[in-house]
């Protein structure tokens, strides 16, 4: 649902309201009851709702709903390009 920007030209008084495409636009202000409340142009702003989105479920890294989330697998790559230790060098001399 978008969010729409109002503005009363009378008193100044700025509110912005999750409204539906389909509504009707606002028209009295909620703070001084003139009939000059009308939307701003800003930005788009919307709101997501339901399951599925990085807001509800992935984010903060804890999930609520049981399932665990995929390692990274850029980690794995940087993991196995890391040089091996070289092995000690053995000594074949004998001193006694």
């Amino acid at each position: 649902m978008p969010i729409y920007a109002y503005r009363c030209s009378t008193c100044g008084h700025a509110k912005d309201v999750l409204q539906k495409i389909s509504d009707a636009p606002l028209s009295t202000c909620p703070a001084c009851g003139a009939e000059t409340f009308s939307k701003q142009i800003t930005a788009a702003g919307f709101q997501l709702k339901g399951s599925g989105w990085y807001v509800t479920d992935f984010r903060g890294g804890s999930n609520n709903n049981g399932s665990s989330a995929p390692a990274p697998a850029a980690d794995a790559p940087a993991a196995a390009a890391a040089p091996a230790p070289a092995p000690a060098p053995s000594s074949s001399s004998n001193s006694s």
